[in-house]
């Protein structure tokens, strides 16, 4: 199974996002990436829906339930919202939702910073995997793949879809 485009992908997501901001009426979304990949999707996003508003980012690693098995990841840096969370309409953006638990990270930093009207989740992939019952409102495309296997989004330009095989290297 080859993996799909993500320009292309951003682009159905462009049109599936303003189809589905319509039928709620929202105007004027703000959006947010978590750190990293859902970051560069969102720029993606904003980008093909002609969005030039500030965008915020999210890192949530101190949110994680699994912070306490995996410790900090080396790079972290601060989330930064340059608006308000209390009230607005917001577009989460990740790059690749497996079991749900980076979204709920995200979604327990963000009411921290107050109590959004909505949240939408958009994802580029959605690798059906889910832990928690946690669906993306716009994805790019639904993967179903080997319990040993993941897929990774590099980037930023170009993104790209890389599949990774987590399974042990046979000895020789």
């Amino acid at each position: 199974m080859s993996l799909p485009n993500p320009a292309e992908l951003v682009r159905q997501m462009a049109v599936d996002l303003r189809a589905h901001l319509a039928r709620r009426s929202i105007s004027g979304p703000r959006y947010i990436g978590i750190r990293t990949g859902g970051v560069w999707v969102a720029q993606a996003l904003q980008e093909a829906m002609g969005d030039e508003s500030a965008m915020g980012t999210l890192d949530v690693s101190f949110y994680r339930d699994d912070f306490s098995q995996n410790g900090l990841h080396p790079q972290v840096r601060p989330s930064e919202l340059p608006f308000e969370v209390e009230g607005q309409h917001l577009v989460l953006v990740d790059d690749v939702l497996m079991s749900g638990r980076t979204i709920r990270a995200a979604l327990n930093e963000l009411f921290d910073y107050g109590r959004p009207a909505s949240v939408t989740l958009v994802c580029l992939v959605d690798l059906d995997a889910g832990e928690l019952p946690i669906r993306p409102n716009v994805v790019g495309a639904t993967l179903s793949l080997a319990p040993d296997e993941r897929v990774k989004l590099t980037g930023p330009a170009p993104l790209a879809l890389e599949r990774q095989d987590l399974a042990p290297a046979s000895a020789l």
